[in-house]
């Protein structure tokens, strides 16, 4: 996984040097605390969206084992019945192997 270098802690905490020309510090905090509500923002994301994957992860194996479930020894009987009807029904006759 890939980890920023940055976090909003590492922005609210960084400070500039100032020089002659420096910048105006406000307009800099200002921007800096928009800055640190996105990372806010993204790593509550982030959190959301790993436990969901976590949460579908676990999930995952009940879902597969339901898909898996065998036809029981009745359903098939029951089955080959219908089929039986439904071919005397259509050719008159039950079909006789031969």
């Amino acid at each position: 996984m890939i980890k920023p270098e940055l976090t909003a802690d590492s922005i609210y905490k960084k400070e500039f040097k100032t020089g002659l020309r420096g910048y105006v510090i406000e307009e800099v905090d200002g921007y800096l605390d928009l800055i640190i509500k996105d990372y806010e923002n993204f790593e509550r994301e982030i959190e959301r969206l790993k436990k969901e994957n976590a949460e579908l992860k676990g999930q995952a194996p009940v879902r597969r084992q339901e898909a898996e479930v065998p036809v029981s020894n009745s359903s098939n009987y029951d089955m080959l019945r219908r089929i039986s009807n439904l071919e005397k029904a259509v050719f008159g006759k039950p079909h006789q192997e031969g």
